[in-house]
């Protein structure tokens, strides 16, 4: 009886250590070259490396759990997964809820738009246009306070994949998205050919680093995910990551 209470011991300190090794990122996969589903169905992208870099430093086991973007912070609060790495910034409404840890990358919200279009951030080019956005997205925050308020039609997606496959169809005049995703996870494609970055949004409400979500309870994760980015900044492994999908580094700070 004694040593099946002691196996039952040892068999629960296991199970326990395993948890506590594990870090689980929620994340969607229809963002490239940050987070996406390769032909194999395997996740690749620049965060997803990030992650696992931050995981190995941390001598972490790296889960990832797919979950469509607006449901990110809900599927963290309800402990689907420990963080969020999916391209998300630290908007009030966002921090009322989770926490964030440092900043990992700054990026710029595009205008993208047929080649032959005239379209820019000012009220009378978009006046009675439609222009995509992804769910939950921070554009979909802006193009809903702020776009609607000019007479712009704002539909909203599941998926950047589907902003995408109704602007190449037509049912959109433009997409919102961060610059660096629209130029090499569409417009580089044989898809995106003939369409540009018509203009660029420099407003403060969209230039919130991006950060990985963590609960507000879960400071000891928090602090150790931090002092992992600044580890492998330190150690440049951070650059070489970035150097690997990105001719030029995103602006952090």
């Amino acid at each position: 009886m004694k040593i099946k209470k002691t196996l039952a011991t040892i068999l629960l300190f296991c199970a326990a250590q395993a948890q506590a090794d594990t870090i689980r990122f929620g994340v969607d996969p229809t963002y490239p070259p940050f987070s996406y589903k390769n032909k194999s169905g395997e996740l690749e992208g620049f965060e997803i490396e990030i992650g696992n870099a931050l995981c190995a430093k941390l001598q972490s086991k790296c889960v990832w759990v797919v979950n469509e973007f607006d449901g990110l912070v809900a599927g963290l609060k309800a402990k689907k997964f420990d963080g969020i790495l999916s391209s998300m910034q630290p908007t009030a409404e966002r921090l009322k809820q989770i926490d964030f840890t440092d900043g990992l990358y700054s990026v710029y919200t595009a205008l993208v738009a047929s080649k032959g279009s005239p379209l820019s951030f000012n009220e009378a080019s978009l006046r009675g246009k439609s222009i995509g956005v992804e769910q939950g997205t921070v554009q979909d925050l802006y193009a809903n306070k702020n776009l609607a308020a000019w007479g712009v039609t704002v539909v909203s997606y599941q998926s950047q994949d589907q902003v995408y496959a109704d602007l190449i169809n037509g049912r959109l005049d433009g997409s919102l998205q961060d610059v660096t995703q629209a130029e090499l996870g569409f417009l580089s494609t044989p898809q995106g050919k003939d369409f540009k970055v018509s203009d660029v949004l420099r407003d403060p409400a969209t230039q919130a680093d991006i950060a990985i979500g963590v609960s507000k309870s879960n400071t000891d994760l928090k602090e150790k995910l931090n002092g992992a980015i600044k580890g492998i900044r330190d150690s440049g492994e951070f650059e070489k990551i970035e150097e690997k999908y990105f001719s030029n580094k995103l602006s952090k700070g």
